[in-house]
Order: C-alpha cells, then structure tokens, then sequence
C-alpha cells in the first residue's frame, strides 16, 4: 500500500478537498498533492495532522478494517542470528539513517 493512495482515499471519501485539508493541518496544498501522488514520503508528525484532519485514528492511514490490526508475536531474535548480539547489535542502530535515505530516494515501488 502506498500511503499517499490511502490518504487520498480517505479525503475523498469524506468528501473533502485538499484545499480543506489544508486548512485543517496548516499544511500547503502543492505538499498535500505531492504526498498523495507519491512524490513525498510524509513525516509520522505529519500523518498525524492528516489522520486529526480527517479526524480518523491514526491506524486507519495503513489499515482499512473496522478495528486495528492485531499484532503478531515476535519471536525473538536466535543468539546466532546476526546482529542479536555485541558489536553487531550496537553496529545495527548506526545504519538506520542510510537506510532512510535509501528509501527516500529508491521512492515507492
């Protein structure tokens, strides 16, 4: 799912326009256009105002049923599964901010 498609969904079926969003969220409406088009990856902050805007609960932005997704049980990780232990799980953190801009820059699939 790409969450642009969802929100627009979501506004429309409520009938409202970008220019409402807009003045719901202190957002500018070419940034509301480029998210729901799939040229922006928006911010948690950011889909926050939306979700208030639409005054839907965050989670309807990434699921469409009547109630919250369950969440699953996690396993834990095996000791002998790369990064669950020492230098390798304090190494793991540090990659997180490549692998953002990865994202970004890879944009939806």
């Amino acid at each position: 799912m790409v969450i642009g498609d969802r929100l627009k969904e979501l506004r429309e079926s409520k009938e409202l326009s970008q220019g409402d969003i807009e003045k719901r969220t202190g957002l500018l409406r070419c940034y509301i256009s480029r998210v729901e088009n799939g040229h922006t990856v928006p911010a948690v902050s950011t889909l926050e105002k939306m979700a208030r805007a639409l005054e839907v609960p965050m989670y309807r932005l990434f699921h469409d049923g009547d109630a919250p997704a369950s969440l699953r049980k996690l396993k834990p990780p095996k000791d002998d599964e790369w990064g669950s232990t020492g230098g390798e799980a304090a190494y793991l953190p540090e990659t997180q901010p490549a692998c953002k801009r990865a994202v970004l820059l890879l944009g939806p699939r």
